[in-house]
């Protein structure tokens, strides 16, 4: 199985780098190249939801990305152990209807020996914005990487 660095045990900087490559993969809304960062059997629980496994992680993903139009995402490190790296976010997206949401979150993450995601628990709350209320659009610009985000 190749490696995906960086590699736990987690120091500051690949916790950062880990996180920040997470929100450039997310921020492409491909089910597929996001799908490679996790094990073969990653478990998730993402709200309600509860996935096992690349294939249903490509479907979850798909059917959200079809759902969450214009989707754009920040995440900021919240902490790290050893193999375990928790993280904040914020994204914004609309929905069919045409109204916006930025929608907050904290997940807790574990790697296995070679960087790959085999546990994902994310808590998420919505709530709606006005356009002009945006303040996510699209991926973050090299300049801001590592950079925290407002709460509100």
């Amino acid at each position: 199985m190749p490696d995906r660095p960086p590699l736990p045990p987690f120091t500051r900087e690949t916790a950062l780098q880990k996180v920040q490559a997470a929100e450039d993969a997310w921020n492409t809304r491909d089910p597929h190249k996001v799908s490679l960062a996790y094990s073969e059997d990653s478990v998730w629980r993402n709200r309600d939801t509860f996935v096992r496994g690349r294939a249903e992680i490509v479907e979850f993903l798909t059917g959200k990305w079809a759902r969450e139009h214009e989707y754009a995402l920040r995440k900021d490190l919240w902490a790290f152990d050893g193999n375990r790296i928790a993280v904040r976010f914020q994204y914004e997206s609309r929905d069919a209807d045409g109204r916006w949401w930025r929608s907050y979150g904290n997940e807790l993450w574990e790697f296995d020996e070679h960087g790959l995601m085999t546990r994902r628990e994310a808590s998420i709350d919505d709530v709606p914005i006005e356009e002009t209320e945006r303040r996510i659009r699209g991926p973050r610009p090299e300049s801001e990487h590592g950079r925290s985000f407002p709460l509100r």
